[in-house]
This record gives structure tokens, C-alpha cells and sequence, in this order.
């Protein structure tokens, strides 16, 4: 019976890889696209370390995974398409992150089709999880800019320090100081974010605590980020704008983010409610799921549903060569 769940379990991954590489060849220019926003913007350099963190977290549910044999699910098909009408809508458009996001939505379809309901639901985290491969937060930086200005304009005024503000532009004794994209605190923030759901879903099992958490993971960083654009302002009345400006850059890049997670983290320990090995549903909690019982799992042929993924990724080709 290993034996069998095991040779199983191989052919799954030797089918899931031949769906991919379909899918990464028709969907190859999001992927180039995506890999140099995560290699070279700063905003999204977090991104490098999240396919080890997907798999470690498919990596603990092997054990689970071990009791049963992935069987093959039509409706997966319906992710896997609504991915790739996504990813042509935001080809024709040239909204990059629609079609980023599609990208990333038909290979999570695809996977979900191949192990099937129940083997998806027990790595459901994962593949949720590689969602944040898409780079996005760009749309929110002028209102985070407007923020972190008012923020830094209030505590400076509070602080005693003559200041003329307008918008984003903040006029103090010691210089004229801008609240540019890179000090919005967008990559501080989404980065927080990704870290929280993490830990949201990896150390606890009360709803409550995991809104709090994440509401943190949201207002922290933005107050940390406006207390940091206030201190460097501070800072810059009594050793210049030019030392101070330095200074921030240092603090900012590699002190900072590190410190505040560190304040974050040091305070939700004590409420943390499980090991993150203990993540995720048991076969034996997906089995009682309403949504198994009535959905079902009908055996499908796995070579017919690889061939159903495979020709819907040539439709999709065909049909980008349209729009």
C-alpha cells in the first residue's frame, strides 16, 4: 500500500512538472518580468525568500499527504482558467499586474487539478501563499507618501522645529524635505503584510488573535515608517540634511525593518497558540469539511486531465496571438 501511494505520489509530480513547463513557456514573459522586480527593486527583494517558505510549508504536510493518493479534479480547471482569461485581459491591456496575477493563479489551478479537493485542501496555505510571487503595492504609494508626510509634519511641528508642509513637501530650517516613493514605506509594509499571514496561519488557531495580528502587520509599519521620516528630519536640524539623509538610508536598510519585526513578533509570542508544523487541516479535518461532502472527489483519469490542462494552455497561446 506505501508502495502504491508512493508511485502515486510520483507520477502526480511528474505530471504537475509537465503542466508547469507548459504553462511557464506560454506564461514565460510574466515570469522574466516578475523575476526582475524581485531581484532588482528593493520593494520586492522580500519575494526571493518566498518559494523556500512555500516549500517548507508543503514540506510539513507530508505526512498527510502520505495517507492518501492524489486523485485528479475537474473543477480545478475553473482556477486554472479564470487564471489565464486574467493573464490574456492583462496582456491586451498591459496592466502587468493582472496579468502577473494570472500567471500565478493558472499554476496554482493546475496543481489543484492534478491532487485533486482533499490534497489540495491539506496544502491550501502553499498554494494560497504563492500568491504574494505577484509584486504589488505600487498602486498604494501616494497614499502612503500623504500619510508618512502628515505623520512626519505633525511629530516635527510637536517636536519644535519651525515647518512649512505642502503635500509630500516639508520646509524646515535645516532644508527643504521630500517624502519620495522610497520612503513611503510601501516595501516595509508589504513586506509585513506577507510576514503576517504566515504567522497568522502558522501560530494560531483564534481568528480574533489572527485579525489583531494582521492589523498590526497593517499599522506598524506605517507609523513606523512616519516616526523614522520624522526622526531623520529631527535629526537633520542639528548634523545636516545631507549626514542625516545617510544616516536614514543605513538605519532604514539595515536596522530598522529588523527591529520593528523583532517588536512585533517579541509581542505576539507570548499569544502564539500552536507550532507552525501543527499549520493546516488533517486528512481526518478535511474529511469532515462541508465543501468535501459536497463536492466529491470522482476518480479522473490523471493522463485525461493533464491532457485538459495541456490544451487549455494551447487554447490560451492561440488565443493570445489574437489580442
Amino acid at each position: 500500500m506505501v508502495a502504491e501511494v508512493a508511485t502515486a505520489w510520483k507520477s502526480f509530480a511528474i505530471r504537475l512538472a509537465l503542466a508547469w513547463a507548459a504553462l511557464f513557456v506560454l506564461t514565460f514573459p510574466q515570469w522574466q518580468a516578475m523575476a526582475y522586480l524581485w531581484w532588482n527593486v528593493a520593494t520586492y527583494s522580500f519575494i526571493l525568500l518566498l518559494p523556500p517558505i512555500i516549500a517548507w510549508l508543503a514540506w510539513m504536510r507530508r505526512h498527510e499527504l502520505a495517507k492518501l493518493t492524489p486523485i485528479a479534479w475537474w473543477p480545478g480547471l475553473a482556477w486554472l482558467a479564470l487564471g489565464l482569461i486574467i493573464w490574456t485581459g492583462g496582456r491586451a491591456s498591459g496592466i502587468d499586474l493582472f496579468a502577473q496575477a494570472g500567471t500565478v493563479m493558472a499554476f496554482q489551478g493546475a496543481a489543484i487539478t492534478l491532487l485533486g479537493l482533499r490534497a489540495s485542501l491539506i496544502l491550501a496555505l502553499p498554494i494560497a501563499y504563492s500568491s504574494f510571487l505577484v509584486p504589488f503595492g505600487d498602486e498604494i504609494v501616494p497614499q502612503l507618501q500623504a500619510i508618512t508626510a502628515h505623520m512626519a509634519t505633525s511629530l516635527t511641528e510637536l517636536s519644535g522645529v519651525e515647518t512649512v508642509s505642502d503635500g509630500i513637501h516639508i520646509d524646515t530650517p535645516a532644508g527643504l524635505f521630500i517624502v519620495a516613493e522610497a520612503c513611503s514605506g510601501v516595501r516595509f509594509l508589504i513586506a509585513m503584510v506577507a510576514l503576517g499571514v504566515l504567522v497568522i496561519f502558522t501560530c494560531f488557531d483564534s481568528w480574533s488573535r489572527r485579525a489583531w495580528f494582521i492589523l498590526a502587520c497593517f499599522v506598524v509599519p506605517i507609523i513606523a515608517n512616519g516616526i523614522r521620516a520624522w526622526a531623520t528630519i529631527f535629526v537633520a536640524q542639528y548634523v545636516g540634511a545631507e549626514r542625516a539623509g545617510s544616516f536614514d538610508h543605513i538605519v532604514y536598510g539595515w536596522f530598522f525593518f529588523g527591529i520593528v519585526i523583532a517588536i512585533v513578533l517579541g509581542v505576539a509570542w507570548r499569544f502564539f497558540e500552536r507550532d507552525p508544523e501543527e499549520a493546516g487541516w488533517t486528512l481526518e479535518e478535511v474529511d469532515r469539511l462541508g465543501i468535501v461532502s459536497r463536492l466529491g472527489e470522482k476518480p479522473v483519469p490523471a493522463n485525461l486531465a493533464l491532457g485538459a490542462i495541456l490544451l487549455v494552455a494551447l487554447l490560451f497561446a492561440a488565443l493570445a496571438r489574437l489580442v
